[in-house]
């Protein structure tokens, strides 16, 4: 079998069936970037490769999927940081104007380009850990106008950088002020005008909202999800992080991608994700940074089978969190999730929430060659360590 590149003396984690999928004295082939086997290599084909990379032992994960952040904003929120260690809750700091509108208004004073070079230096962060997939979404625009930059803005990033976006347009993440407190009205500027444009345009790969006392009723919520599948474009949904709005059923109902943060999700609403193939996406990052204490139902995903993605949901109001590695530690520390869990949150479970998991997330034949090789002597070390990064080599496409 001819190859352009061969990896080989490795242990593989697969990631592929329900564990990791571990293969010692494994290899990686791969051909015009995608892989072409990936296994024991006692049991490979012969394999002829222009290009022969002894990894001397070490391991190879798939390429790590950050699958929910707001990568792309102006400013920061240190300020408000500061008010809430003085006793400030989120819903206080909203409620006075600040929080996510404080956000966008700097993001909309930015250009496209000043919105790219302030991403930038996080997006050199996470593909220094292995990232090769990243979701971005929109939401700190708010206005037709902005939310397109914003969106612009992250479709530039991946020409920046070699690595795979995906985008997500939240344009109900948050009223703005010239709204006026009219929900009604500015779903409608969303169902009606955002949603279509991005569609006609290809800006988009899903449309996302914040369901929330916050942010927007279930019914405001279901409109925008409406209004995307009338235009050809999957939902995922930001789901019951503060209280019960019964967002994991609303967004099972649709057949979410994932319903993200789910910390006071119920029985009913896990069990409506599993018979939907809706993923749970949980965000240790947030939960920590805004000091929670209501754990996602972790044991009801585990019982009901959904697949349990993590991500660092990068943000600069409540997970200014630029490190899938620290937030696996976080996922074991906070949420007790195991070091599988967290290593197929990363990998094989991030890209279901994507709905990209025939192409990413595993090292199988036929899907892209995004590998991520590292300097551990086990695959635990890389959920225990904190403020280390053993990432040897990050290979994307084939390269």
């Amino acid at each position: 079998m001819r190859c352009d590149r061969i990896w080989r003396n490795a242990r593989l984690a697969t990631l592929t069936g329900v564990g990791l999928g571990v293969v010692e004295n494994g290899v990686v082939a791969s051909k015009d970037g995608r892989i072409v086997y990936a296994g024991a290599e006692a049991g490979a084909p012969q394999l002829d490769g222009a290009e022969l990379v002894d990894c001397k032992g070490r391991w190879i994960t798939p390429g790590l999927i950050d699958c929910h952040t707001h990568l792309v904003y102006a400013s920061d929120r240190a300020r408000e940081f500061e008010m809430r260690l003085s006793g400030a809750s989120y819903e206080e700091i909203a409620r006075a104007g600040g929080g996510i509108l404080s956000t966008v208004k700097a993001t909309r004073a930015a250009s496209e380009q000043q919105l790219v070079e302030a991403a930038l230096p996080r997006l050199d962060a996470l593909i220094g850990e292995g990232v090769t997939t990243i979701e971005i979404k929109s939401g700190y625009g708010l206005s037709f106008e902005h939310e397109i930059k914003q969106l612009r803005a992250a479709r530039a990033l991946g020409q920046e950088r070699d690595v795979r976006v995906v985008t997500t347009l939240l344009g109900a993440h948050a009223l703005p002020p010239e709204a006026n407190g009219d929900k009604e009205k500015y779903i409608s500027l969303v169902c009606r005008e955002m949603i279509p444009d991005v569609a006609r345009e290809a800006l988009v790969d899903a449309v996302d909202a914040f369901c929330e006392t916050i942010g927007f009723s279930p019914e405001q919520t279901a409109r925008v999800f409406e209004a995307a599948a009338v235009n050809g474009l999957r939902v995922k949904l930001h789901a019951d992080q503060l209280s019960n709005s019964h967002g994991a059923e609303l967004a099972a109902r649709f057949g979410a991608l994932s319903a993200d943060h789910l910390e006071h999700s119920d029985e009913a609403g896990i069990a409506a994700m599993a018979k939907a193939g809706t993923a749970a996406v949980l965000l240790p990052g947030a939960f920590y940074f805004l000091r929670e204490t209501k754990q996602p139902p972790l044991e009801l995903l585990r019982h009901y089978g959904v697949p349990i993605a993590i991500a660092t949901d990068c943000n600069p109001g409540t997970s200014p969190l630029s490190s899938l590695l620290l937030t696996m530690n976080l996922a074991a520390t906070c949420f007790r999730m195991t070091v599988e869990e967290c290593l197929a949150g990363v990998t094989r479970n991030a890209a279901r929430a994507l709905g990209l998991e025939r192409d990413i997330g595993t090292l199988e034949p036929g899907k892209h060659c995004d590998l991520a090789i590292w300097n551990v002597e086990s695959l635990a070390e890389l959920v225990y360590r904190i403020g280390f990064n053993p990432l040897h080599s990050r290979v994307m496409g084939g390269r």
